[in-house]
Order: structure tokens, then C-alpha cells, then sequence
């Protein structure tokens, strides 16, 4: 308790005074986890945390626990370099590649299943990219299909047997 007093006279960094008022709030107010949490703008189990940093002294965020990265990892970033240099080699010599065959070899490798994403994620971790078809014909000529425009038929043609047109629901 003293070190959370002297902690909000004294600090200058708002983490350390905000973990200092996780532990006086209760204390002096008699507020719950719930209302302290309310009152401080965080998470309740983050009061927790920041009452457990002030007892144990670290009263800065230097020593506090990183919350991102990869924590679910299934390779490490050296193993799926090592997992994709094949792949690389074909792909330079192919000129593209399948996903299916690289979901597979990777599930064997970590030996369970994997999804899709998972591989399209390691893909697009290590640079790869996924390479669409254009959006058009790279012989395609606009002024032929613009002459094609001009001179098609901008009518319907009437059906040449009876029976097809009624299949077709145009009768």
C-alpha cells in the first residue's frame, strides 16, 4: 500500500500510476475488480495483473509481459523458411504453384490438420502473393469488338420451331 502511494505521488509514466490506482482504489474505496475496472477505463482481469506488477515492484513497463507475437505459431519463422525453399524452387521453375499440395505437405510436417488461411497467412508472411488472371484477353483489340458492336443485331431473332420457343419460355 505504501509503495502504490509513494508510486502516485512520484511517477511520471500513466502505466505505473494507473497500476498504483489498481491497488488504492480497492483498498481506501472498497470498490470491486468490476467498478475499479470501470473507473480505470481497462479490462478486470488487467487489474489484476497491474495489482500483481506493484506487489512484485515493477512499477514501469519495462519487464511487462508482450502480448503480441505469435503464440500459436505452428514453425517457427526459421522452420517455415526451411518449409518453403522447396516450394520457392518450384514455383521459379513452374511459374506458379497450387495451394492444395503445400496444405498438405504442411499439415504432415506439424501433424495435424491445417486450414487454408493458415497456409494463405504463410504465404503472405514470407512476401508470396496470390496472382489473379487479368480482366481481360491480352489479345484482345477494342476496335474490333467495337466494330462487332456496330455492326451486330440489336434485335431478337424469332425461334425457327415452336417447340423451342416454348422450352425456352419466349413463346
Amino acid at each position: 500500500m505504501a509503495l502504490a502511494r509513494r508510486t502516485v505521488k512520484t511517477t511520471r509514466h500513466l502505466d505505473a500510476f494507473r497500476s498504483a490506482l489498481a491497488v488504492l482504489l480497492p483498498a481506501q474505496s472498497g470498490l470491486t475488480l468490476q467498478q475499479t475496472a470501470k473507473v480505470l477505463g481497462i479490462g478486470t482481469a488487467s487489474i489484476h495483473r497491474r495489482q500483481t506488477r506493484l506487489r512484485l515492484g515493477r512499477t514501469g513497463t519495462s519487464g511487462t509481459r508482450n502480448w503480441g507475437g505469435r503464440r500459436q505459431a505452428l514453425l517457427t519463422p526459421q522452420e517455415e523458411i526451411a518449409f518453403l525453399k522447396p516450394w520457392a524452387e518450384q514455383a521459379q521453375q513452374a511459374g506458379l504453384l497450387v495451394l492444395a499440395p503445400i496444405r498438405v505437405a504442411l499439415a504432415q510436417r506439424v501433424g495435424q490438420p491445417v486450414k487454408a488461411s493458415v497456409v494463405w497467412r504463410l504465404l503472405a508472411r514470407h512476401g508470396w502473393r496470390k496472382v489473379a488472371p487479368d480482366t481481360r484477353h491480352p489479345k484482345n483489340d477494342p476496335q474490333i469488338m467495337k466494330a462487332w458492336k456496330k455492326n451486330s443485331q440489336k434485335r431478337w431473332q424469332p425461334c425457327s420451331a415452336r417447340a423451342a420457343c416454348a422450352v425456352g419460355g419466349f413463346a
